[in-house]
């Protein structure tokens, strides 16, 4: 194999060997700490504070940087190579004659490899080139890598453009292990970031305005507030089933009962569904429930902090998505969803019985389940014919009463509740009611997802008794609101799939 790259099983062995050999020589490859300065971005943002004036070099501003070594060039006595940390590159100059022949000849250039981390200490300069460079005075190994960084190759193509080989580009691997992904791929930091940024803009708004910050169960003895299939547990001291949180809808409103005004949650919901661009089994979503208000006040919050979001990390209402630009500017667009369906379908579903509503949905050539009520055939054919194809951000409103146990009548159409969902870039992305608070309606719901439940729908709720319980002792009229962070992530970073905006997504066994 004298003309070929060793194969991975054998670079991890000569890695061990200089492992063993550095430990011989007395140097630790795992030493406990490192004094850091500078990051990279700083010292590029700062050159012209921290490059000396002088001809002296005792009179230049000390910096002390760690990070991965990335590319090397090694030229006899002194030589360059590129330190990468967590907030960017810059490149280092290594001398023998300053940082000692021992660190230099048997360290640096013999046991030193691409991904290893390293700290250094010297000052800064300007290459003849102009590049701005770290002129190393102590070198430092922190940290020996046992498996090769797998680091694309550039090389020049026939026609003087650059042509990359072997990048880490594979999506199934990059997901399984994030962090060579986070390693080789910078700007999947920036999506995170922003991702974070978002979260914190989220914040920010909902306490600028008053409402308090808390924390829910995530273990409940019944499961409530969504349509969903839930993950199943045990507590042994207890001897009982627990099921990890679908939603944490009913234990915040029994806050409202409680006496606050306005709370929210920030929290990882699981439901036991399958896997797809929009779907990972364990996702985070806010939820918000304020007292005295209702879904029409709900609808103008949520476009107004959705648009902050936006302004906040674009600076600007508008996001590219893809090759579409979506405009977060409100006010939003409102439709009521027998009317979207209507326009896209031609059929007219209100007040149609469920009967009528199944025979159009296989006219629509909609699949069809015997454990199908109407509202889960309303919600298919609108899946299928009108969600898809909102772009723009819009509120679909006025949902039929079998698709939302836990919201209230509408207060002029018969059979519908206040809810509306925001919809955005072909899929929802909140989903907010006027809340129901009366006891005896909400016992009737209940009582009818039982029976879809009986029938064979999973997904129907359980009858909550303590959540019952809660509303009659008075739960003030209160709106709700529920954003997918994950969801509106993907749109707020331009990522094609939910994978993109969780570290960890849930993968198929290797």
């Amino acid at each position: 194999m004298s003309n070929q790259e060793p194969s991975l099983s054998e670079q991890h062995e000569i890695r061990l060997e200089k492992l063993e050999k550095l430990r011989n020589s007395g140097v630790n490859p795992y030493p406990y700490e490192f004094d850091i300065t500078h990051l990279s971005k700083d010292i590029l943002d700062q050159e012209n504070e921290l490059i000396t004036t002088s001809d002296s070099q005792n009179s230049a501003k000390r910096v002390s940087v760690a990070g991965r070594v990335m590319t090397r060039r090694i030229m006899g006595k002194a030589s360059f190579f590129n330190l990468q940390d967590s907030s960017g590159t810059i490149q280092v100059y290594i001398r023998r004659d300053d940082v000692g022949v021992d660190e230099y000849n048997t360290v640096f250039k013999k046991m030193v490899d691409i991904g290893d981390i390293v700290g250094i200490k010297g000052f800064v300069f300007k290459t003849r080139t102009g590049e701005t460079t770290i002129h190393a005075e102590e070198f430092q190994l922190l940290s020996k890598t046992l498996r090769p960084i797998p680091l694309p190759k550039e090389v020049e193509g026939k026609d003087g453009e650059k042509v990359v080989y072997d990048a880490f580009s594979d999506k199934e691997l990059r997901y399984r292990q994030r962090y060579v992904d986070l390693i080789v791929n910078p700007h999947v930091r920036e999506v995170f970031r922003k991702r974070t940024h978002m979260v914190q803009s989220m914040r920010n708004f909902l306490n600028e305005h008053g409402y308090l910050e808390v924390e829910t169960p995530v273990l409940q003895p019944i499961y409530g507030g969504a349509a969903a299939k839930p993950f199943v547990t045990h507590h042994n001291a207890l001897d009982m089933r627990l099921y990890l949180r679908i939603a944490n809808e009913l234990y915040l409103k029994r806050l409202i009962v409680g006496g606050f005004d306005g709370v929210y949650e920030f929290s990882k919901d699981f439901r036991n569904e399958g896997l797809s661009r929009f779907h990972n089994p364990e996702f985070t979503q806010v939820e918000l429930y304020v007292a005295y208000k209702d879904y029409r006040w709900m609808m103008e919050f949520t476009e107004k902090m959705i648009e902050y979001v936006a302004k906040t990390l674009h600076g600007s209402t508008k996001v590219t998505v893809g090759d579409k630009e979506i405009d977060f500017k409100t006010p939003w667009k409102r439709i009521p969803m027998f009317e979207a369906i209507k326009q896209e379908t031609g059929y007219d579903l209100y007040q149609k019985s469920e009967d009528e509503v199944r025979e159009i949905a296989k006219i629509l050539h909609i699949e069809i389940e015997p454990s199908m009520g109407k509202g889960k055939l309303i919600d298919e054919i609108f899946g299928e014919y009108v969600e898809p194809k909102l772009i723009q951000p819009v509120f679909i409103t006025d949902y039929p009463i079998e698709m939302s146990p836990l919201a209230k009548k509408h207060r002029e159409k018969e059979g519908l509740v206040e809810r509306f969902e925001a919809i955005c870039n072909g899929k929802e992305i909140a989903n907010a009611f006027s809340e129901l608070n009366d006891p005896i309606d909400q016992r009737e719901r209940f009582e009818e997802q039982l029976r879809l439940r009986e029938e064979g729908d999973e997904e129907a709720m359980e009858i909550d008794e303590d959540f019952i319980r809660a509303l009659e002792y008075g739960m003030p009229p209160t709106a709700g609101l529920g954003v997918g962070i994950d969801r509106l992530a993907m749109i707020m970073t331009n990522s094609e799939s939910i994978r993109d905006v969780l570290f960890f997504p849930q993968m198929r066994p290797e």
